[in-house]
């Protein structure tokens, strides 16, 4: 999931072995309804699209879609295990995979996938993810997400700079490099003067030069300050997967959130809780000349009424190259439901090249996990005049990397998130980097 804050629940499991123990509906030949949540509203409608063929092509099966907020989706999701009433299947977060499959909640579709040859290698992004600790396949990967760079095309002319330029940012811990000398340049206060001339005022600001990097809903900082972070070269996890600590206290990483907090104390970007509006409408607006935000934010950039938005690449590090951190939803479903091999048959076609496409393309909403499906978005998007190439770059250069699955996801969103706010509003200092660290040690060993 997104940078989502995810509700905490605890999940009993003494009344999944009585749902599993019910009789598989079906079984008398009578059509079945596969139930399948998301909390996305976009990918709701989007896979709408799909039903139809399937349901053509399976005329036993009905599929129904629920969408629910996602401040009330995972506490749903986890009542539904305990009543023994959850969906067939379900939209997951790695955040909860720990959890619900140490519990016996989930399915393991290894032999489901062996038996179907579905070819796992089609999916350019996700598989990993969903991999438990006992080897198995927990989910299909649904789609992908990382950071990008949207900017006022007018407000980048204004300043002198060109796509090229933008395209071609480096960050650093030390200095910043050329993305901090852009986003002060971009920075201009009421009087019109600019971040990098004699004389601004950093109390009177009318065009920040980036949005806010630090406002995050998870404990890598994923969509700005992270992503900052990871394409320097600084490794938040001590492991790739399932670490037992997030390294909080590297000096490394200590001097790149400094430089990011600096720069919304030095006016160049928002404080955290300044606006409320989302960061597409501050470069709506002209409060903000450029946006480091999620590639889910993209067909909202190209909304935009009146103003002409480009769409860069994430910044590189310092040995010009990027590493980006990717989430990837999953497509679960629930062991203990009646209806298992029907709803084998919903989400394999669901996660499938034909469905994938033709949901993606439906609204632009969401970047599908198999290759052929995105590069298939960003032509559509293409035609449109929106730049989807970015995205499927970061694919075809292998620039991206896997979040990692870790223990006890939603105790340390919880925990950690408003500690690390904390930090970037000022009401810390550096010091507070190896609390949390240790803080990270003793919940990632949490088996909860």
């Amino acid at each position: 999931m997104r940078s989502k804050r995810l509700l905490s629940l605890a999940v009993g499991v003494a009344t999944l072995a009585a749902a599993a123990a019910c009789s598989s509906a079906g079984s008398s030949g009578q059509k079945v309804t596969v139930n399948w949540w998301t909390w996305d509203p976009n990918q709701a409608a989007a896979y709408q699209q799909c039903i139809p063929d399937f349901e053509k092509a399976n005329p036993d099966i009905t599929v129904k879609v629920s969408q629910y907020n996602v401040s009330d989706y995972f506490t749903k999701l986890t009542a539904g295990f305990v009543a023994g009433d959850a969906p067939d299947a379900f939209m997951d977060s790695v955040t909860y995979l720990q959890s619900y499959a140490s519990q016996g909640q989930l399915l393991a579709l290894d032999d489901h996938i062996k038996q179907d040859n579905i070819d796992m290698k089609q999916y350019s992004i996700g598989t990993a993810a969903w991999n438990y600790t006992d080897g198995k396949q927990y989910a299909l990967p649904m789609d992908w997400a990382t950071a990008a760079i949207y900017y006022n095309e007018a407000d980048l002319q204004a300043a002198g700079y060109t796509d090229q330029d933008v395209d071609n940012l480096t960050w650093n811990v030390n200095d910043g490099g050329t993305f901090e000398q852009m986003v002060k340049h971009l920075t201009v206060d009421k009087n019109g003067r600019r971040g990098d001339q004699p004389g601004f005022d950093r109390n009177s600001i009318a065009t920040y030069g980036v949005g806010n990097l630090e406002l995050s809903s998870d404990a890598l900082g994923q969509s700005n300050w992270g992503a900052l972070l990871a394409t320097a070269g600084v490794k938040i996890q001590n492991k790739p997967n399932w670490p037992t600590q997030f390294n909080y206290a590297n000096p490394d990483l200590v001097k790149g959130v400094s430089r990011i907090r600096a720069l919304s104390n030095n006016g160049f970007s928002p404080a955290m809780n300044e606006f409320t509006t989302a960061e597409s409408e501050q470069l709506g607006s002209g409060k903000a000349a450029m946006a480091v935000d999620g590639t889910w934010s993209a067909t909202a950039y190209s909304r935009l009424p009146g103003i002409k938005i480009g769409t860069a690449p994430m910044v590189a590090g310092p040995d010009g190259k990027r590493a980006l951190i990717t989430n990837s939803n999953g497509n679960n479903i629930w062991a203990g439901g009646k209806n298992t091999e029907q709803a084998w048959k919903w989400i394999s076609y669901q996660e499938g090249q034909a469905c994938q496409t033709k949901a993606a393309t439906f609204n632009g909403s969401f970047l599908p996990s198999i290759k052929a499906s995105t590069d298939a978005l960003a032509q559509q998007q293409q035609a449109k005049g929106v730049d989807f190439s970015v995205f499927a770059d970061y694919v075809k250069n292998s620039e991206l990397f896997p979040t990692p699955d870790y223990n006890n996801g939603a105790k340390i969103t919880d925990t950690l998130v408003p500690l690390i706010q904390s930090y970037f509003t000022n009401k810390s200092d550096n010091s507070i980097w190896t609390s949390l660290q240790q803080q990270s040690k003793t919940l990632l060993a949490d088996q909860k």
